[in-house]
């Protein structure tokens, strides 16, 4: 059985949860309290972040970009990176577009301001710092909304790395209770498509002490 350890509100580990789930394939998730001790993580990987998989043979792959590519060249099917060398390029911009663009504007400064500052401690959260981070969502949001329109799923016909990396951004944000779907019902119908997805079923389920998600979070009909 291979292990995944990670961090529940963490979007690159959530990726890489989307991934596996999508490939089938069984594994075993280590959240921070089942972490084995630093010396031994950081044989696993020495930079000490996460996610880092341990496959079954104890061979460990570590960092978000490097364990997707891995899995789909380890476990092509169902492949993530669909088509000719165009639609791979076109599923990597927006992977990049989400873990870059998406990540820098929105993500990173609102689970800062709402989880970081709370779990270590630091005061309360910049209120201007997550208005500024809500008002760029609705532009990515809008793009969304643009590229489902011309599109089945947002890099092409097919599901690919694309979806499952923005969908694990906007989870980690839903959790929250910070995205306003009523206003981008484009991006909402993909967001419910990939949220029915039995893949994403164990995302649904994820809880942080003290901080619970809003009631619509696990509902599918939201």
């Amino acid at each position: 059985m291979r292990t995944l350890y990670h961090i529940p509100l963490s979007p690159g580990c959530r990726t890489v949860r989307l991934v596996l789930a999508e490939k089938k394939l069984e594994t075993v998730l280590a959240g921070e309290a089942s972490w084995p001790d630093s010396d031994v993580f950081l044989a696993l990987n020495p930079a000490g972040s996460v996610p880092v998989l341990v496959e079954e043979d104890g061979a460990p792959v570590v960092e978000q970009g490097p364990i997707v590519e891995y899995l789909e060249e380890a476990y092509p099917l169902p492949a993530l990176l669909p088509g000719g060398p165009r639609a791979r390029a076109e599923i990597r911009r927006l992977v990049a577009w989400f873990d870059g663009k998406f990540s820098t504007e929105v993500t990173s400064p609102i689970l800062m301001e709402r989880v970081d500052k709370r779990a270590l401690r630091l005061g309360p959260p910049d209120m201007d710092a997550i208005r500024v981070a809500l008002e760029r969502l609705n532009g990515h949001l809008d793009y969304i909304g643009r590229l489902c329109e011309q599109r089945n799923w947002l890099a092409g016909d097919e599901l690919s790395l694309a979806d499952l990396a923005a969908s694990a951004h906007l989870s980690c944000l839903d959790y929250l209770g910070d995205v306003p779907w009523r206003l981008h019902e484009g991006a909402k119908g993909w967001y419910v498509r990939l949220k029915s997805r039995p893949s994403f079923r164990p995302l649904l389920s994820d809880r942080l002490p003290g901080m619970p998600p809003p009631r619509h979070y696990a509902d599918l009909d939201f």
